[in-house]
């Protein structure tokens, strides 16, 4: 059975080649169960899912990667997140049918932003026009337009999993044999199939791969669905709107009702929880009289 909700990180010895593999399987399912997406919507995100949680690891931060894809096409939002702590959460919308063609079909005129939110220092964002017929050929165009990082992935995703591989050659001063080391890696890494990246411990598939290399595994890192919001942070949202925009709200509409898009937990305030909002002492002082 493939190692279900982790990711492993590996070297082959004597090159400049390092690798990730993740399957996705409780973590696929308790995205899945929070809305209907269609079969095309799925695959593509599956994919996404399983690539965001791929490159979050070649990142030394702590803090949140985000990959999101945004077009004017019938899949018109695809967002994913990944923690340094192993935290997956996701959405898409989508409008009509979408195709079960290539990235222009499914999103139409569009951009991948990539950014990476440390909890300490400034925020990184990467955008660039969406190219390639797959998330894979985005991601890898991504990774050598703006990080001159060479970089390959293999993705998969069906309605019970999601998987991926990565290759990433690591800084170096390249030699001729650097160069070999690499293309080899990555035709044999091509080689791999759906089903194969899909059903195949982590062991078996780095055997069947790299059998006549040296490869070091690595202890694996645990990951997971969830979410982060709650109703602290709903409230800090709702803070920054300003005291009068939710006096408004609340006077026309009788409260404010928030839905958290990625995992649909529901948050209310009505007009005691607006006061508590804005003065919190005098919300104290109230609730000690009652």
């Amino acid at each position: 059975m493939p190692n279900k909700d982790q990711l492993f990180r590996f070297i082959i010895e004597n090159t400049q080649v390092r690798g990730e593999m993740v399957h996705l399987d409780a973590t696929w399912q308790a995205i899945l169960e929070r809305s209907d997406y269609p079969a095309n919507v799925r695959k593509v995100f599956g994919e996404a899912l399983a690539a965001c949680a791929l490159l979050s690891a070649t990142i030394k931060f702590d803090g949140e990667l985000i990959l999101q894809i945004r077009g004017d096409g019938p899949l018109h939002l695809l967002v994913v997140q990944a923690s340094s702590t192993g935290n997956l959460r996701g959405v898409a919308r989508w409008k009509d049918e979408v195709p079960a063609d290539n990235l222009q079909a499914i999103f139409g005129n569009g951009q991948m932003v990539m950014t990476i939110e440390p909890e300490k220092g400034e925020a990184y964002q990467g955008i660039i026009s969406l190219q390639g017929d797959s998330i894979k050929a985005s991601i890898e165009n991504y990774f050598l337009q703006s990080e001159q990082l060479a970089t390959q992935l293999w993705l998969a995703s069906d309605d019970t999993s999601c998987a991926g591989f990565l290759l990433q050659e690591l800084p170096s001063q390249k030699t001729e044999e650097d160069e070999e080391n690499w293309n080899r890696a990555t035709q044999l890494a091509a080689t791999l199939t759906d089903e194969e990246l899909l059903q195949l411990p982590v062991e078996n598939l780095l055997h069947r791969l790299f059998h006549e290399d040296d490869v070091r595994l690595f202890e694996p890192s645990p990951l997971c669905f969830r979410c982060h919001c709650s109703r602290e942070r709903t409230a800090s949202m709702l803070i920054s709107l300003g005291q009068d925009e939710i006096n408004s709200i609340i006077e026309e509409q009788g409260s404010i009702e928030v839905d958290c898009q990625f995992c649909n937990a529901h948050y209310r305030f009505d007009k005691v929880d607006a006061i508590a909002l804005f003065n919190p002492a005098s919300a104290d002082g109230n609730q000690t009289q009652h």
